[in-house]
């Protein structure tokens, strides 16, 4: 029998309980603290219940807090190696959902521990155990250089609105990322006072910059309007920059060992698919893990919140939409990865083509590259085969044809009384049950509100 330990973490201690198949409790509540003491007491505790049960496998749930639950985690998987013991982290939105569904009306740390142990019991499809110890290493480090990247960003705009006052016709050369020549010339002349002073010969010695440019940028500087010229600002500027080429070199580095310890083959497929560098990908692969949690990929788009919506109320005109639900980060690396590869990948670039000449906004098309890179690096880790975009072309082939749009749905819906006029309804629905009418006895004329997949289809059917 499978033994099920749910485990709610707080700061500096963690409240326990067993549940069998059957939801019984075979073990109440008890709290440990998270100390040396606390965990050789959970270890005991662990061997004694083994020896006194018939134990298959006892499987321990953490929800996932960001870092309080860390400890007790690692610490499972450590015990590994001498019981038969696995352990899983869960989204606590789900334990949430779960709660509410079985009514119950108090929280505290003992029926959260239980709530934990239930939710593992009902949905053993949800729980993921794999998660390698070179993953988790790899994903803090990632934490640490994106918290680095938002430093470095905040240096930037703070950059930006003194260099409006210092140096503001310097800001039209401004654009992501700032052009080298542009650092070079703002630690030289960080305002629009020392620039109008400096020699045009001087200014062109830097690279990128042409006699005409340095004659250009020396004039604009003459007819400055800047407020700040003091040396105060000219200090501000110099430290920001500086700070900002370190985070850089601090940012790269980091990269670079990263790619180098934790050089895994998941990495290499995702960098097959052409336009993807190695940022990207490490990106990628943190936020999905072990592609062998998401059944299909349906369920790594809902991870990553591209998948479509179709919403629709009473009369109101539906449409379909990316949720967009889900944490923002996963979905930001999908996006720079989407615009990367169509600017870089034929194949991408075409399918990206082929969307605007549909009719689809910009946007929306970049939407449906996410969408099916996500597919498509989802196929490459599945199968663990480099990118071919043949073998994608003959899976769009393989699907088949849509269905006329005439939603049969709505006809169920209407399986005991047929569509009509005859009710006290708004004037838009009466409309559109009429247009229903005339599509489905073929006479939909060729002005109606219908969309042109609609007409296509009647015309197939006549």
């Amino acid at each position: 029998m499978n033994f099920y330990l749910g485990i709610d973490v707080s700061k500096g201690y963690a409240d326990f309980t067993m549940l069998n198949e059957k939801f019984e409790i075979v073990e109440e509540n008890f709290q440990l603290d998270d100390n040396f003491e606390g965990h050789s007491k959970l270890y005991n505790f662990l061997t004694a219940f083994i020896l006194n049960n018939d134990v298959d496998m006892i499987i321990a749930g953490v929800e996932s807090t960001g870092s309080l639950e860390n400890n007790w985690h690692e610490n499972i998987v450590n015990f590994q190696d001498f019981i038969p013991i696995k352990i899983t982290r869960i989204n606590p939105i789900g334990i949430n959902n779960a709660s509410k569904a079985t009514m119950n009306r108090n929280i505290t740390d003992a029926i959260s521990s239980r709530n934990i142990a239930e939710f593992m019991i009902r949905f053993p499809e949800r729980l993921y155990f794999t998660q390698s110890n070179k993953m988790s290493e790899m994903k803090r480090v990632w934490s640490l250089i994106r918290l680095f990247k938002k430093q470095k960003t905040q240096l930037l705009n703070h950059l930006q609105i003194v260099l409006y006052s210092s140096n503001p016709e310097i800001l039209k050369y401004w654009y992501s990322p700032a052009p080298q020549w542009l650092i070079t010339l703002l630690k030289m002349y960080p305002t629009a006072k020392k620039l109008a002073r400096a020699k045009i010969k001087k200014v062109a010695s830097i690279p990128y910059v042409s006699l005409e440019k340095a004659e250009k940028l020396i004039a604009d500087a003459k007819e400055s309007i800047a407020s700040y010229t003091d040396h105060t600002s000219e200090e501000m500027i110099i430290m920001t920059l500086n700070h900002i080429e370190a985070l850089d070199k601090t940012i790269n580095n980091a990269i670079q060992k990263m790619r180098q310890e934790f050089d895994i083959p998941e990495l290499h497929l995702i960098e097959s698919i052409p336009g993807l560098g190695e940022n990207t990908a490490v990106g990628l692969l943190i936020e999905i893990g072990q592609v062998e949690r998401f059944i299909n990929p349906k369920k790594l788009a809902s991870f990553f919140g591209v998948h479509p919506i179709f919403k629709i109320s009473g009369d109101g005109k539906g449409s379909f939409r990316m949720s967009k639900k889900g944490r923002k980060e996963p979905r930001r690396i999908l996006f720079l990865a989407a615009f990367t590869a169509i600017q870089h990948n034929e194949y991408f670039k075409a399918y990206y083509n082929a969307q605007l000449e549909n009719g689809m906004a910009k946007m929306a098309a970049i939407g449906k590259v996410m969408h099916k890179l996500l597919r498509i690096v989802y196929g490459v880790l599945k199968n663990k085969q480099p990118f071919n975009a043949e073998i994608d072309r003959k899976n769009i082939n393989k699907k088949p044809s849509k269905k006329c749009p005439i939603t049969k749905k709505e006809n169920k819906a209407r399986r005991f009384q047929k569509l009509g006029t005859n009710a006290p309804i708004s004037n838009r629905q009466s409309r559109k049950r009429k247009e229903q009418q005339m599509a489905q006895d073929g006479n939909l004329p060729s002005g109606a509100g219908s969309s042109a997949a609609q007409k296509d289809c009647i015309k197939k059917m006549e």
